[in-house]
């Protein structure tokens, strides 16, 4: 499948939980250190090119996008100046963004739609602070604070509406419950910032952090004083890390060393796949929920790459 070329820096991919041909990108001017940012809705074909159904330009850079669980149409970004918007597809471009949520002090740079409860999502941001969204509120519901840095991203549950897991740059992963009044477990998880987290979709107790010390590990938060298995392949910071929604035991992870690794932490060698198409910093990676080994990738070397695992996402 060919590669889908952007006019900026890729931060982020998304497959829509809709459309199995479907994908959001993040994209941000300048390696996102200033400048423009844009938002790509592309759409995949079995026999031709990826084609763009539609582009948002923003201001300023986007660092992440999520689909809406509730609605085909929607999706939020998180964009530099701290804010969060909302587009809809079925909405001219000139009536988009059809929300802007500003109340972040400092980039955005992670947003995550609740898949129990569709119609609340979060924002986690370098102000240090996590907010609770509905779709249907102006202003945000909560704000977490506890995070002494960064908060990088921030991740719903997929079992429990009500509970989520953070990332931070200040070493330690969170876990918090919305009904609580603070978080109800830290995780030092690791000794260098953490920059990506993720709930395994079949157990709601296994937690994948990702950190800039190279490695990816799995937690149980049932009992964490030691990781279930830590995963060391990596050569430079591990950007982002996703479970699998087909199995179990599997991890994608991409990282600065510009490749995207697939792992099962079950297994003893658990590097079950290594792929190094980009060129420059792989930051974003996903894997679809509706078709079982699909996989995109995107970076700093401007490239989109929506690949079947065990073939070369290079190849046509």
């Amino acid at each position: 499948m060919p590669a889908f070329k952007t006019p900026f820096n890729g931060y982020s991919v998304k497959f829509s939980p809709f459309y199995e041909q479907r994908l959001a990108v993040a994209t941000s001017q300048n390696f996102g250190i200033l400048g423009n940012g844009r938002i790509h809705v592309i759409d995949l074909s079995p026999a031709g090119p990826i084609t763009e159904l539609t582009s948002f330009e923003t201001s300023d850079g986007v660092y992440d996008v999520s689909w809406s669980e509730a609605h085909d149409s929607l999706l939020i970004a998180a964009i530099a100046d701290g804010s969060v918007k909302m587009y809809d597809l079925n909405l001219p471009t000139t009536s988009n963004p059809v929300r802007s949520l500003a109340e972040h002090t400092r980039e955005c740079h992670a947003v995550d739609y609740n898949t129990v409860r569709k119609d609340s999502f979060l924002s986690a941001s370098w102000d240090d602070t996590i907010k609770l969204w509905t779709i249907d509120r102006p202003t945000s519901v909560r704000t977490f604070k506890e995070h002494a840095y960064c908060v990088y991203n921030a991740t719903w549950n997929p079992r429990h509406a009500d509970v989520f897991a953070s990332a931070s740059g200040d070493c330690t992963a969170r876990i918090w419950d919305v009904r609580e009044p603070g978080s109800t477990m830290i995780l030092p998880a690791h000794e260098f910032e953490i920059l990506s987290c993720d709930w395994n979709k079949y157990d709601d107790a296994i937690l994948a952090t990702a950190s800039v010390d190279k490695s990816v590990k799995i937690w149980d938060v049932r009992n964490y004083r030691v990781p279930v298995a830590v995963l060391n392949g990596h050569g430079y910071a591990v950007r982002k890390v996703k479970f699998s929604p087909h199995r179990a035991s599997v991890i994608v992870s991409c990282s600065y060393d510009m490749t995207v690794c697939l792992w099962d932490y079950m297994v003893e060698d658990s590097l079950i796949g290594r792929y190094d198409h980009h060129t420059e910093f792989a930051v974003g990676v996903d894997m679809s929920v509706l078709v079982e080994g699909l996989m995109a990738s995107t970076g700093w070397d401007e490239l989109v790459y929506v690949w079947q695992h065990g073939t070369d996402p290079k190849a046509p």
